[in-house]
C-alpha cells in the first residue's frame, strides 16, 4: 500500500516511545505515513516524536494507556478531531514477560494484568478507531504478537505473556474473519527476539523485527488476512 503524498495515510502505533514501536513509527514515517505515536508517558512520546520527526510534521505523540478505556477513548476522539482519518492501527504495547513464573503456581493477578495490556488493550484500541478505519481505502490492523503464543510450540513457562499472546492471536482471526468485508486486513506479527528492554541482549536488531510488523501495516489490497507470520512468512498458530 503506497503512501500519498498529498493526503498521507494515518498510522496509529501503540507503546511505541521506545523499541519495536519507536522503530515501527520511524519505519512508517519513512514511507511518508502520519504516525500517532502512542505513549504512556506523554514526555517521552513527545520526545521520541521529536527523534524522528523535529519539524512534527510526520509524526505526533498522544497520551495512551491501553489499559485505560478512558484514555483509549480520549486518544481515538483526539485523532477524529485533529486528523480525521486513520488506515493502519498497529498494536504494539505489551507487558510482563514473566519468564519467572509458571502456570501452576502463576500469580492470577498478575496474569490479568498482563491480559488486560496485551489483549485488551488492542481490542480497545481497535474497537475505538474502527469508525476511522471502515472509512479508510486500505485500512489495516497489526497485532504484534509473539511465538510465545503458539499453542504448537508451548510446553510450560511465561503463563503471562503466553495466554495473552495466544488470545491476541484469537482476537486476530475473530477480527479477520467480521472484518473481511469491510477491507480490513487483520493479521497477528512475531518480530522474533528482538534486543529491546523487554527482549534483552543477543537478540536480533530492532530493525529487522519492526520490518515485518511495516509489511504487514503496508499490505496491497489483494494481501492475505487473518494470517500469523514472522518476515513475511507464516508462523504455526
Amino acid at each position: 500500500m503506497a503512501a500519498d503524498r498529498t493526503t498521507p495515510p494515518v498510522a496509529v502505533v501503540t507503546g511505541a516511545n521506545r523499541g519495536i514501536g519507536y522503530e515501527v513509527v520511524r519505519q512508517l514515517a519513512d514511507r511518508r505515513y502520519r504516525v500517532v505515536l502512542g505513549s504512556r508517558d506523554l514526555a517521552k512520546g513527545r520526545a521520541a516524536a521529536r527523534r524522528i520527526d523535529p519539524g512534527g510534521e510526520s509524526v505526533t505523540a498522544v497520551r495512551l494507556d491501553v489499559s485505560d478505556e478512558a484514555s483509549v477513548a480520549a486518544m481515538a476522539d483526539h485523532v477524529t478531531r485533529e486528523l480525521g482519518r486513520v488506515s493502519v492501527v498497529v498494536n504494539n504495547a505489551a507487558i510482563l514477560y514473566d519468564t519467572w513464573a509458571q502456570a501452576r503456581s502463576a500469580d492470577l493477578a498478575e496474569v490479568q494484568r498482563a491480559l488486560d495490556t496485551n489483549l485488551f488493550g488492542a481490542w480497545r484500541v481497535t474497537q475505538a478507531l474502527l469508525p476511522l478505519l471502515r472509512r479508510s481505502p486500505h485500512p489495516r490492523v497489526v497485532m504484534v504478537s509473539s511465538e510465545g503464543g503458539s499453542l504448537q510450540s508451548m510446553s510450560g513457562g511465561t503463563p503471562a505473556y503466553s495466554v495473552s499472546k495466544a488470545a491476541l492471536n484469537a482476537l486476530t482471526c475473530l477480527l479477520a474473519g467480521e472484518l473481511r468485508r469491510d477491507r480490513v486486513l487483520v493479521n497477528a506479527i512475531c518480530p522474533g527476539w528482538v534486543a529491546t528492554d523487554m527482549g534483552g541482549r543477543g537478540g536480533r536488531p530492532v530493525t529487522e523485527g519492526a520490518a515485518g510488523i511495516v509489511w504487514a501495516a503496508t499490505l496491497p489490497d489483494d494481501g492475505p488476512t487473518g494470517g500469523f507470520f514472522r518476515d513475511g512468512k507464516p508462523v504455526p498458530w
